[in-house]
């Protein structure tokens, strides 16, 4: 499920004071939502100039739970950058984003504003939910793509796969690898290193 309940216009601006006025933009609608009776239980995002509310499900949890376990067993629990639905803004038309896991390189730092940025990142996994794949296979993949964020993973639990994009170049992934629940994902030649297991990621 997802709920459109904000639409925002276009500018023509130049590059540096577009990204200015995004993040204006965007800081102004994020401080909004927070005054507005959001259901609790659900991820508000800005994704394109739109605004998306989403019920979080607990198989959609439950997933983002094994991710969040794989890196930080990986990286370690107490000092890997790894955090779920914290804000970023990425590159594009008002992209504020929450993703579901993102991990961060060492040594990664908060802006000005108190605020991760995207060019830190090493991975994003995004879970599926109803109504979100639109979304998660279309404009947040262009803007990782164009953030070149190294690895970017969508979870499916409808269809039981796991799809991995790499390799970003020119605003688009290079690599795009399928695999079904229950086989591990092979990740050794990213930055994360790592062989993903998917025998316990549940299914809906």
């Amino acid at each position: 499920m997802r709920i459109v309940v904000l639409r925002g216009g276009t500018h023509a601006w130049g590059q540096i004071d577009m990204a200015d006025e995004n993040t204006k933009r965007l800081d102004g609608w994020f401080e909004a939502l927070e005054r507005l009776p959001v259901p609790e239980g659900y991820k508000v995002e800005i994704v394109g100039g739109n605004v998306h509310m989403t019920p979080q499900r607990d198989i959609h949890w439950e997933t983002i739970r094994e991710l969040l376990w794989a890196l930080e067993d990986r990286f370690g629990r107490r000092h890997a950058r790894v955090f779920s639905d914290v804000r970023v803004d990425f590159p594009g038309h008002q992209n504020g984003f929450c993703p579901d896991v993102a991990k961060f390189r060492d040594g990664a730092t908060k802006n000005e504003e108190g605020r991760w940025q995207y060019d830190d990142i090493e991975f994003i996994g995004e879970v599926i939910s109803r109504g979100t794949a639109p979304n998660d296979y279309g404009p947040k993949k262009t803007a990782y793509a164009v953030a070149e964020v190294p690895v970017y993973l969508i979870a499916d639990p409808y269809k039981g796969r796991c799809t991995v994009f790499t390799e970003p170049k020119d605003g688009d992934y290079r690599c795009e690898l399928r695999v079904d629940y229950g086989t591990d994902v092979d990740l050794t030649t990213t930055p994360l290193g790592l062989t993903l297991k998917t025998d316990e990621f549940p299914r809906d």
